[in-house]
This record gives C-alpha cells, structure tokens and sequence, in this order.
C-alpha cells in the first residue's frame, strides 16, 4: 500500500502542515490515529465534523487534520465548541484539550457543558504536566511528582476526569490509554456516536519534559507502564479498593440517556414561536 492510500492520509492535512510539532515517541499521535479511525468507521463526511481546540501540544492536533477547525485561545475550547453546536447542530463537534486545558483555565466550562448535557464530544488526553509551556504541573499531576513550578514534588491531589465529567451530567464517560490504541479508537467510536456530552480521557505521558525530570524512562518505558498499570473495567470489579489503587481502569465508565441541550433548545423555540402565533 502506498502512503496515500492509507486511510489516514485522506484526513490530514499532510501536504501543508507536517512535519508536526510533537516530539518523537509523543502519545498524542496515537491519540490523533485512534480519532481518525473512529470517524472514518463511523462513515462521516469530512464537512460533518468540526474538531475544536485550546492551547498546547494537544491543542496542535486539528491543525493536521482536514475537518472544519478551530484553534482557539487556552481553556476556551468547550466554550467555542458551544457556540458552533448551538449554531451547527446538525455537526458532530468534538473539542481536543489536554489535561491542563480542560481542567484548569478551562474547568468551569467543562463543568457547564458536561452540566447542560451539550452534544459534543470532549477528549482529553492527559499526560499529567504541562508540556508545551514548560513542565508545569497540571491539576493531573500525581502527589510527590517533580514538575518545573513544583521542584521539591507537587502537594495537590490530582482532579479525577472521569469522575468530574459524570458528577457534572455528562451522558457518556470512558477512558483509555494510548497503548490501547485500538481499544481507544473504540471508545471514541462510541462517544462521537452518543447524543449528549460524551467525555474519553486519553490518558498518555510526556516523556521529555515530565519523564525526564522524574526519571520515568523513555518514551518505551513510559508506554509499557501504561500497559503494566491498567486494568478493565472488568477486571477492576472484581478486585478490592486496595488493590485497585493506582491502577489505571480503561473502559466506558458511564454510559446513560438524556436529552440533549440544543434538541431542547429547538423544541423551545418551536413552543414559543407557536404561542405567539397563537
């Protein structure tokens, strides 16, 4: 097969924008791939889709790829992702963040849009640091890890994705891990797919700034602990709390129905617009 048969090339934007940013060994390539793989599945034509995101190395991601997109402003994605479904609600609006971008300067609209149940589909690829600007730690960051803004080791509890995205309503929640890179592409299948706020963390690493500095190996090293440290959903039933702990647990962790805020929003508008012509 030549490279421009593969069904990859028929979705990047590969004669403009590559080589790309990311250093060698990068999970959020695989992150990339899993995506692509999950659309092409779903038979969606390229003017369906609007992949939005934020600012870092996950932020970088649409710009390769030939959907509609946006490259907006740190933290905003969620909130740019709004305004198109509102205005687009026929598009399958997916909004690319990392860890930081989602969670931090961008917590509150990924509160408010898991909250309104809007229909868009956030991926989070968390590898636990801030990478683009310089190691910061993140609100993932584990307690004791050495990051540049925390030299003597971060005292923060990390934020639980999943678990934030289903207390604040969101209608469907999974995760999975850039080794599983099948299994991921699956979970993004599922999520694009469902009506309402779908959430999948994808969770990677940052082996040059993050890896480094903690001493966690290579790029290699860090993708096997992702596939030494993880679990199933089904395999972490059957185990106790404490032997769950620090395990990674990959799959769909909620899964629910209920309607979607611009299906409402329409049906308002359409009872308004009746009254008063009444």
């Amino acid at each position: 097969m030549r490279p421009s048969e593969h069904t990859a090339y028929t979705y990047l934007r590969r004669t403009k924008k590559f080589p790309n940013v990311w250093c060698s060994g990068c999970g959020i390539g695989v992150v990339m791939g899993a995506l692509i793989r999950a659309i092409d599945r779903l038979g969606l034509e390229k003017d369906q889709v609007a992949l939005v995101s934020g600012i870092g190395c996950t932020g970088r991601m649409p710009v390769y790829m030939d959907f509609n997109t946006m490259h907006t402003t740190h933290g905003r994605a969620l909130a740019f992702a709004t305004g198109l479904k509102i205005a687009k609600p026929e598009m399958k609006v997916i909004a690319i963040m990392g860890d930081g971008d989602a969670l931090a300067i961008g917590g509150n609209h990924f509160i408010h849009a898991a909250c309104r149940n809007m229909g868009i589909t956030a991926i989070v690829v968390n590898n636990e640091i801030y990478g683009m600007t310089g190691g910061q730690y993140s609100p993932t960051t584990p307690v004791g890890r050495l990051a540049t803004t925390a030299p003597y080791g971060n005292i923060e509890p990390p934020m639980p994705v999943c678990e934030l995205a289903i207390a604040a309503g969101a209608t469907f929640v999974a995760r999975g891990t850039v080794y599983h890179a099948v299994e991921l592409d699956r979970l993004i299948e599922q999520a694009i797919s469902k009506e309402g706020f779908s959430m999948v963390e994808a969770v990677s690493y940052c082996h040059t700034g993050y890896g480094r500095l903690n001493k966690l190996g290579s790029a290699v090293d860090m993708m096997r602990a992702l596939k030494d440290n993880s679990i199933t959903v089904t395999a972490a039933e059957k185990l106790t709390p404490e032997e769950r702990a620090g395990k990674i647990v990959r799959g769909v962790l909620h899964n629910i129905e209920k309607p979607e805020y611009t299906r409402l929003y329409a049906e308002l508008i359409e009872r308004v617009q009746a009254k008063a012509g009444g």
